[in-house]
């Protein structure tokens, strides 16, 4: 069956996003002796990780969504977090790994921190037409 404009524009706007799903899920799958230790560190970057990791995974859902749908913002946001709930359920079946509310916090801050341009942008916007 031949691909049409709709399925290309489709895959176009949400290839980063599978492609940041998969690169948490496989770091999600490694095994604790396999995740190298930073030492004093060790808490602080791997957190800031979780973070950095669902912040571009929120922008790659935006991107997905389309920036200018009403509603956009929270939608990249929540499909995030119910992706960083599925990430600690994964996680809780790797050895030497635990799953915690914690992470999916710490996830969920990082997701909105990926949307405050936006926020900002269009709080800019609406600031400018109302002056």
């Amino acid at each position: 069956m031949p691909e049409t404009g709709y399925a290309r524009i489709i895959i176009k706007r949400w290839w980063p996003a599978l492609i940041m799903m998969a690169l948490i899920f496989i770091f999600s799958a490694m095994p604790s002796d396999d995740i190298p230790s930073f030492g004093i560190f060790d808490f602080s970057i791997k957190k800031l990780s979780h973070m950095i990791g669902y912040l571009i995974l929120t922008r790659t859902y935006l991107h997905g969504i389309g920036k200018t749908r009403r509603g956009a913002e929270f939608v990249a946001w929540l499909l995030a977090v119910l992706y960083a709930m599925t990430d600690e359920f994964h996680q809780s079946f790797v050895p030497g790994r635990s799953s915690g509310w914690l992470d999916v916090g710490i996830d969920s801050f990082g997701a909105m921190l990926g949307l405050l341009p936006e926020v900002w942008g269009k709080y800019q916007r609406k600031k400018r037409f109302s002056d």
